[in-house]
């Protein structure tokens, strides 16, 4: 019987550059204040402040107004996790130093949303108008067609974002319902009588 012997592939392109962006370090703006303390870190910023748990695969360094993602031992797995806790970590400073934003808009005739306080009330074709009440931490704003939603904590927005879309996604035919700004929508050509 043959020898099986097993050779561990290199790294792909792709883990190669996230191996890269788990090791480059992030600057902590002047007006933000970081402290990490039993794998919690916490950012505090003009904009709010921000708590996460880190994995304990992974391990940050707080050096002169830098943060650095290392790894408890080298593999595959933490340095996928490497990468993505330095990406973390980096949104959670940006968001409490600058903030983040999500637009969608409103396709279709008679469709349109009001903001009322902490909620947003859709008119989208349906027999009832639907009330969405927006998570803490994320504000809307309509003007038009288009709802700009902003807040502190991406990965909530992106969240907030993808319900309200799915509410009324949009349709191939004729583009009706709610969309993200920049996505496109591929279209499709209605169905033509016979003669």
């Amino acid at each position: 019987m043959p020898c099986m012997v097993k050779f561990f592939p290199k790294l792909s392109k792709e883990e190669q550059v996230m191996s890269r962006v788990g090791k480059q370090p992030i600057g902590i703006p002047e007006k933000a204040k970081v402290t990490y303390k039993d794998r919690v870190i916490t950012v505090e910023g003009e904009k709010g402040k921000l708590t996460r748990t880190v994995n304990p695969a992974v391990d940050l360094d707080i050096k002169d107004n830098v943060i650095t993602v290392t790894m408890e031992k080298e593999n595959r797995n933490n340095l996928a996790l490497q990468g993505l806790t330095r990406s973390l970590v980096n949104n959670m400073v940006i968001g409490v130093s600058k903030g983040f934003e999500r637009k969608l808009e409103i396709n279709g005739i008679g469709y349109r949303a009001e903001a009322k306080g902490k909620s947003v009330v859709f008119n989208i074709g349906y027999s009832q108008p639907i009330s969405f009440d927006l998570p803490n931490g994320i504000s809307a704003e309509v003007d038009k067609s288009i709802i700009t939603l902003t807040g502190i904590d991406k990965e909530l927005l992106g969240r907030t974002a993808a319900s309200i879309r799915k509410l009324r996604p949009p349709e191939p035919y004729k583009g009706k319902g709610i969309k993200y700004v920049e996505e496109r929508i591929q279209r499709k050509a209605g169905k033509t009588g016979t003669k």
